[in-house]
């Protein structure tokens, strides 16, 4: 590839991963935040309305399967290019609309029915992204270091993440509590919002990948079914995106995502000690990402999710076990368990991405994984918080390790792909296939 074609793929890049990180940062700041603001919007004693701010943050997830469909079929009719602009043109829109919802004091029960619609704006857009993206992201990677480059997608969202996260530390060390509740808890999505008109402007200079301007000639000419008959086509793939995804996501977003808020308002961390504990652990996790994905392109996919996904369940109780209030003891667990997850975040979007044809790739993987992320990630962190105000938080650990232990059976069953050719029509594992002879001139 020429200097001047290296150079535009790196924008490219630069495209997704901003749109990526705003994404995932607008997704993230919610939980990261949901201690301060659950007051604003309902009734009740503190843990009732956290409660309730919980359950807000899994009906976003409602949304999402619905957001892999459209545009998931956005992305494999008119392209990976515009199912992304899409998204982030919605997720910004829906950040901005909560920042600015008058509190339950004001406008009564309008304010939280606002709030649910803004996350079900979310929720599409979110929907759409990750398909989208790590659709776009592994058709352009190499495919000898194509788990390399799909650790771009969680290292640009844990970016978004850790922003969200830093942010919330720096305004509770500067701002009261009383301050983050009346109006401190609007700044982070009053940023997100501006921060989308940025990434919506370098996601419209990107381009298409290669691979599905190769497929358009080929579906133009020919008479296409409609493309949830052909994603209803390939059942052992979807369920595989399930079977992969319902461990996964669980274990993610209570680590990554909803652990500080969870010690502020559960065990008793103090809020800046808990939101600095949190980045830090995130870094971690960032560094982690490309050095899994390495690591697959040289052993293969599925020995580093199995070695993965048995330390998690391993470690899981010891981990849970260790949080009890102090900021030290929230860093050590959330470093050791998100250095493990990062093994499965990296490869995860080219393990999805290679088990579907180009004319279904991202809704093929957008469907059935938003499914799975709405059944068990969304609803990870209310039933964490359920389990423990009733001193029942062994019975929501057994619940994590079942579902880690259900993936761990999926991707026991699963072929190795890595290495595969995504332009391929046949597209059969790289391990499975028969050497070609060798017909050519000595």
């Amino acid at each position: 590839m020429s200097a001047p074609g290296r150079s535009r793929r790196g924008w490219d890049l630069v495209g997704l991963g901003a749109g990526n990180a705003m994404e995932w940062y607008d997704w993230g700041i919610y939980a990261t935040f949901s201690a301060f603001f659950a007051s604003q919007f309902f009734t009740g004693t503190p843990g009732a309305a956290f409660l309730k701010t919980l359950a807000v943050f899994a009906a976003g997830f409602v949304a999402r399967p619905f957001g892999g469909f459209l545009l998931g079929w956005m992305a494999d009719r008119r392209g990976r290019k515009s199912a992304m602009v899409w998204s982030v043109a919605m997720a910004s829109t829906g950040s901005l609309v909560i920042a600015v919802i008058p509190t339950a004091a004001t406008i009564g029960v309008a304010a939280p029915i606002i709030l649910v619609l803004a996350r079900l704006l979310q929720g599409l857009a979110h929907g759409g992204e990750l398909p989208a993206a790590q659709t776009y992201l592994s058709e352009v990677a190499p495919r000898q270091r194509r788990g390399l480059w799909s650790s771009v997608i969680y290292f640009s969202g844990s970016v978004g993440v850790l922003g969200g996260t830093l942010l919330g530390a720096v305004l509770a060390g500067a701002l009261s509590h009383q301050q983050m509740i009346g109006f401190g808890w609007r700044i982070p999505f009053l940023l997100g919002g501006l921060f989308g008109l940025y990434a919506l402007v370098l996601r419209v200079r990107m381009r298409e990948t290669e691979i599905f301007e190769a497929q358009r000639a080929v579906r133009l000419a020919e008479p296409q079914q409609p493309i949830a008959r052909q994603v209803l086509a390939h059942p052992v793939p979807m369920l595989r995106v399930i079977g992969f995804t319902m461990g996964g996501t669980v274990i993610y977003y209570v680590w990554a995502i909803s652990a500080p808020a969870f010690a502020i308002a559960e065990r008793g961390t103090n809020p800046a000690g808990a939101l600095w504990a949190g980045s830090a652990a995130t870094v971690l996790y960032m560094v982690a990402l490309p050095l899994w994905g390495a690591l697959s392109d040289r052993i293969g996919r599925r020995p580093v999710m199995l070695i993965a996904m048995g330390a998690l369940a391993l470690l899981y109780f010891p981990l849970d076990s260790l949080i009890q209030g102090e900021t030290w003891q929230l860093l050590v667990a959330m470093s050791v368990a998100l250095v493990i997850i990062s093994a499965i975040s990296a490869i995860g979007p080219a393990v999805l991405a290679e088990l579907f044809p180009t004319g279904i790739r991202a809704a093929g993987v957008g469907v059935p994984y938003s499914i799975a992320v709405a059944l068990f990630g969304g609803t990870a962190p209310y039933l964490q918080t359920y389990f423990n105000q009733r001193h029942l938080p062994q019975v929501f650990v057994w619940y994590a390790i079942g579902l880690g232990v259900a993936t761990m059976l999926t991707v026991w069953f699963m072929p190795e792909t890595k290495g595969m050719d995504l332009a391929e029509p046949a597209r059969e594992p790289e391990s499975s296939r028969r050497p070609e002879p060798d017909l050519s001139p000595t």
